[in-house]
């Protein structure tokens, strides 16, 4: 399968607004994910849990969601997979 950019799985849920756009991507990543096959540590899903410190930063922040929603989860799966802590 062709792993989707960020820009892309926005433009696919443009159409959308609110949460019905937030659920779309968050559908598109886990339809791309592949993270239960390198699970950090062998505890957790990346794409799950970027998904899970998304919401929750959009909670105490404000909502976003569309594009800067698409690079907030897209950074977060970055920030998961690259941190030494989690080895």
């Amino acid at each position: 399968m062709e792993h989707l950019t960020a820009e892309q799985i926005a433009e696919l849920t443009d159409e959308k607004d609110g949460l019905a756009n937030i659920r779309a991507i968050n559908r598109l990543y886990r339809n791309q994910d592949e993270s239960h096959l390198f699970p950090v540590n062998g505890r957790f899903n990346a794409t799950e849990r970027a998904i899970r410190r998304v919401r929750t930063l959009a909670r105490h922040n404000g909502a976003i969601a569309g594009l800067e929603y698409a690079y907030a989860v897209d950074w977060e799966i970055s920030e998961i997979v690259n941190d030494e802590r989690n080895w």
